[in-house]
């Protein structure tokens, strides 16, 4: 793949408490996703193990053996198809450590590369996960990305942080789903989104899982904040979109962004 161009397989899944369900359907998308020249498949928050409260109520008699044997199987399918992939799941620690909300970061030669845990989880996900403290930095033809989750979203100095690190691509995953309607995040969540890729130009893929109801579906967002392709609400699917470094896009920003970010609120 030429430098500066990279494909993103942008994937949503009605996410469930069963592990095995789970790992069918995210390795039956990285078989679509190779096919379709993704250069990396990205899940939702959560997606080989479920969400905790919403799929299932506590770790009480979870299956620890069986993550682990799943997650090296998605591994090794992922060195199988050379693809990268950006995996929702929970990581424990050794000892007495607590459990994370974490994104692991599969590489094409089938092993897991790096771990991005959530930096800020809500005040329920306190209770059961330990925040993390740094961000996940990966290059893939020449682009640089990084990963967060969900709730994430709420921190715009995590963008500007990111921005300031020559990021150009951000895969975020979410968990907005099994909700009871539309709700404030219906109208708040892409939005947000477009606002910080607009604000710190680079590309956005946004990955929600699609239990019924999903207040809104997984998108990709360009640098200048549009919404490129999204896909069907509360139905599980599968696109690929790509980012391109040699193109340009609407930046009013260019050229004050860095006078913002050093401190000096005016241009005058």
């Amino acid at each position: 793949m030429a430098e500066g161009i990279l494909k993103i397989a942008t994937c949503q899944f009605a996410v469930s408490a069963s592990i095995m369900r789970n790992a069918r359907q995210i390795c039956e998308f990285m078989r679509q996703a190779a096919d379709l020249g993704a250069d990396i498949v990205h899940f939702p928050e959560c997606a080989l193990t479920g969400y905790i409260g919403f799929d299932f109520p506590n770790f009480d008699g979870f299956d620890w053996g069986l993550l682990k044997d799943e997650t090296s199987k998605i591994a090794d399918l992922a060195g199988e198809l050379k693809l990268w992939v950006a995996l929702g799941s929970v990581h424990k620690p050794g000892g007495s450590g607590r459990i994370r909300n974490c994104l692991y970061l599969v590489g094409p030669e089938g092993k897991i590369v790096d771990r991005y845990d959530k930096r800020f989880c809500t005040a329920a996900e306190l209770r059961r996960f330990k925040p993390g403290n740094r961000f996940v930095f990966f290059k893939i033809n020449g682009v640089k990305c990084s990963l967060l989750i969900c709730f994430d979203l709420r921190f715009p100095e995590l963008y500007r942080a990111l921005y300031k690190q020559g990021v150009n691509c951000v895969l975020q995953s979410f968990y907005n789903a099994r909700q009871n309607g539309r709700s404030v995040h219906t109208h708040i969540m892409r939005q947000t989104m477009q606002c910080h890729a607009a604000t710190n130009h680079f590309w956005v893929s946004m990955s929600n899982a699609s239990g019924y109801y999903s207040p809104y579906p997984s998108c990709f967002i360009q640098p200048d904040g549009a919404i490129v392709r999204q896909l069907r609400q509360n139905k599980p699917g599968i696109m690929v979109n790509t980012v391109d470094l040699n193109r340009e896009f609407y930046d009013p920003m260019a050229g004050f962004r860095e006078i913002a970010i050093s401190g000096k609120l005016t241009n005058g």
